[in-house]
């Protein structure tokens, strides 16, 4: 998610060499993740049970959602709309089971519920603009009002100390907000609205992102008055929300008309890189200086509790 979602920013941006490397990495990981999903559905349907009922399960088709998008800007249309066939095929089996097993209390993690959604969204709404599918265009408004609802229903749920004393997930409270934008900025470019259904798109839009926008100052505030240096799996959870407030930035600006949210979104892209960057040189060195026994994110990584996020 992470990767893919910042190879996204860089193609919107036109580093379309780099766009393309990170597009190469990102598509490698999720065949790994994705021979890894199925080897648990297929070898071992308790741990696969088990794991499902957790959010970080609906990672499968967020990961999926980005994935296809960049695809879609590339050209590749057939492969894109597979990815969105899966992604919907998956999502709601997946949500149900996340739902019923909510808590009172619950990490950022929680909001993928609305990532997810949201991320089917996206997909359709891009797919709808490549190949002219109206039925998509139409279609993929009901995914985002129902990413809107469940962002609400985890939103109650959130644990705010996490804002404080999360590990890296509580980021994705602002990134949800943030996808929602792009939707909604996919859709507004779509010329099946017009008239005021245009016009509460781009207000939507406008409002999504500016409460992601303040998520951002929120998050980034406390990250600086509470510093977490030590590596945790869960950062990467923080890079895939940098990389996708960057992105609705960028693509915002246009269907918007509001034209600083272009120059904005290319430094938070750069911003996003940056975390790429450290998140990835924290994880080699977390792993190379005590390359005799596991971290206790190694064990967590293994054991199926958080690897996924990435």
């Amino acid at each position: 998610m992470a990767v893919a979602v910042i190879s996204v920013g860089l193609h919107l941006t036109g580093h379309e060499v780099v766009s393309l490397v990170a597009l190469a990495l990102s598509g490698a990981l999720w065949l790994v993740l994705a021979a890894d999903f199925t080897a648990r559905l297929l070898g071992d349907r308790g741990r696969f049970r088990a794991e499902a009922d957790t959010p970080a399960a609906l990672t499968a088709v967020a990961a999926t959602t980005v994935l296809g998008t960049r695809l879609s800007a590339l050209g590749w249309q057939d492969a894109a709309a597979a990815l969105l066939v899966l992604a919907a095929v998956l999502w709601p089996g997946l949500l149900l089971s996340v739902v019923r097993h909510w808590r009172r209390r619950m990490p950022g993690v929680a909001f993928l519920v609305c990532v997810a959604t949201q991320g089917l969204a996206v997909l359709a709404a891009v797919l709808a603009a490549a190949e002219h599918r109206d039925w998509l265009a139409r279609a993929a408004p009901a995914c985002f009002c129902l990413g809107l609802l469940l962002y609400a229903a985890a939103l109650v749920r959130f644990d705010f100390r996490e804002v404080v004393g999360g590990a890296g997930d509580h980021w994705v409270a602002g990134g949800a907000l943030s996808i929602s934008a792009l939707a909604a900025s996919r859709l507004t470019a779509s010329p099946v609205w017009t008239g005021s259904a245009h016009t509460a798109l781009r207000t939507t839009t406008l409002a999504a992102l500016g409460l992601s926008l303040a998520w951002y100052a929120v998050l980034l505030t406390a990250e600086l008055r509470h510093p977490r240096p030590r590596y945790d799996i869960r950062r990467w959870a923080t890079v895939f929300p940098l990389g996708m407030t960057a992105a609705a930035c960028l693509s915002a600006a246009e269907p918007t008309a509001v034209a600083w949210l272009r120059p904005l979104g290319e430094v938070l892209l750069w911003i996003a890189v940056a975390a790429c960057l450290f998140t990835c040189a924290a994880l080699v060195t977390s792993h190379t200086s005590h390359p005799s026994r596991p971290s206790d994110t190694s064990r967590r990584a293994a054991r199926g509790t958080g690897a996924d996020r990435s």
